[in-house]
């Protein structure tokens, strides 16, 4: 098995990953929003100043979310990382013309890329979307390199007990999965470190939702993202295997305590960890390029101690 493969969140599938990735996407799940809300408090705790962010796929990790980062950094510069803007010329301009303009007056000093210019942030925000990539290890590499060094990087994504109810039931019912499995806090950690980034800090928490139907809990699974399990239902489902599957889920799902509603669970991990100066290999013969050698002394004379 490949490398790549071997980082590869477990069962996806990464054609439809890709599939989902590039349809357009012009509103922010209620869910995204909220964790994207509890990520930004997290902010305040941190004193590195921030002169310059990116903010990974914006529009599907929370419109408001996006708000509550320009307003933590008001006079940082901010490019909009979209997979968008390289499927076709016109992409920027109808990102550009839709959700974006419905944030409170725009913002002159963003920029929309595919990817940021090398080093060039402090911050790389990712909200609600590891866990939907086909490859994370890629994913980490590209916030790396966009990162200047001390910068960091905030993300948060699902973790493997969300939809537990669901799964739960398919499984009864000798259905596939109803989603792909998600990775562990633990190793969303070792692929930090893996990929480069150092003093990983890794956290979770569970959020219960509760849905008045099945028809109002499935909305809001399609609006969340997509099944992308390889060994999901290969084709269309049938009428009847839709009233099959909201009858499942009408007596299965249902909580005494929530007044008959259907409740599911959603596991959302948040990680933070820095790029750290480069290391040089030493060798009999070491060679060691102007910037790297200037970015070591810099973070040497940081940590003298002051006399």
């Amino acid at each position: 098995m490949s490398t790549a493969a071997a980082d590869r969140p477990p069962s996806i599938d990464p054609v439809a990953a890709r599939r989902w990735a590039g349809r357009p996407h012009d509103s922010s799940p209620w869910l995204h929003e909220e964790v994207a809300r509890r990520m930004a408090e997290r902010l305040e705790l941190i004193r590195l100043p921030v002169r310059a962010w990116a903010d990974w796929e914006p529009a599907r990790g929370g419109l408001r979310g996006h708000e509550r980062v320009i307003a933590q950094y008001p006079d940082a510069q901010c490019f909009r990382v979209s997979v968008q803007h390289q499927q076709a010329p016109e992409a920027p301009k109808k990102i550009a013309t839709g959700w974006w303009q419905r944030l409170r007056g725009g913002r002159a000093g963003a920029t929309d890329v595919v990817q940021p210019p090398d080093a060039s942030v402090q911050l790389v925000w990712a909200n609600m979307l590891a866990h939907q990539v086909a490859e994370p290890t890629a994913l980490m590499a590209d916030w790396l390199r966009a990162l200047a060094v001390d910068g960091f990087v905030m993300f948060s994504c699902l973790g493997p007990d969300t939809l537990r109810e669901l799964r739960a039931l398919y499984a009864d019912l000798g259905w596939p999965p109803p989603a792909h499995e998600f990775t562990d806090l633990h190793d969303w950690g070792d692929q930090l470190l893996g990929a480069g980034f150092a003093d990983p800090v890794m956290d979770m928490e569970r959020i219960t939702l509760s849905f008045a139907s099945p028809e109002r809990l499935l909305q809001e699974l399609r609006g969340l993202g997509r099944n992308l399990h390889a060994q999901r239902f290969a084709g269309l489902r049938t009428p009847a295997w839709r009233e099959r599957l909201h009858a499942a889920m009408a007596r299965r799902l249902a909580s005494a305590a929530d007044g008959g509603a259907l409740t599911l669970s959603f596991e959302v991990i948040y990680g933070h960890a820095v790029k750290p100066p480069p290391r040089h290999t030493i060798a009999a013969q070491t060679t060691i390029s102007l910037d790297d050698l200037k970015v070591s002394l810099r973070q040497r004379n940081r940590n003298l101690p002051s006399v």
